[in-house]
């Protein structure tokens, strides 16, 4: 943080919460306008950042834990319009974003934050991610799912 310029923190921030937290309120706005007569499903991806902080990357827990306040207002906003709104937040999945991560020397250590000792697949998350997007879990509006194998775990 006080490497950074002021220039290039704001320039970080701005484009952190447009991606994470304005880009998702947009596409949800799109999306609710056609599911406002018939109902259907938003489901958000957050991150345990969001919960756990992010002291290396502030502004992207900032995001995340605004996703996660803006997937629990929208819930109770659409769900008149029995438009159910939830989101999962993972942990470490295994994918190209995390990948020079995981390829590193810190690999063991991000692997042993969950007691299983790996991270998770995409596959795991896109299960969650498909019963959130079903009829059955309506009931799950304004759920977030932490999915992080038992990496950081709340109340």
């Amino acid at each position: 943080m006080f490497e950074t310029s002021y220039a290039d923190w704001q320039q970080q921030w701005r484009a952190t919460l447009d991606t994470n937290l304005v880009g998702a309120a947009n596409a949800i706005w799109c999306a609710a306008r056609h599911m406002r007569e018939r109902g259907g499903r938003i489901v958000n991806v957050s991150s345990r950042g969001a919960f756990r902080g992010e002291p290396g990357q502030v502004a992207y827990g900032a995001s995340k834990a605004g996703l996660n306040s803006l997937t629990q207002s929208l819930a109770v906003a659409l769900a008149p319009y029995g438009i159910a709104v939830a989101a999962v937040a993972p942990g470490f999945v295994e994918t190209d974003m995390v990948s020079e991560h995981l390829n590193s020397d810190r690999a063991d250590a991000i692997r042993q934050q969950s007691p299983f000792g790996r991270v998770a697949q995409p596959e795991e998350v896109a299960a969650a991610v498909h019963w959130l997007a079903s009829p059955q879990a309506e009931w799950a509006s304004g759920t977030i799912i932490d999915l992080n194998g038992a990496s950081y775990l709340r109340t």
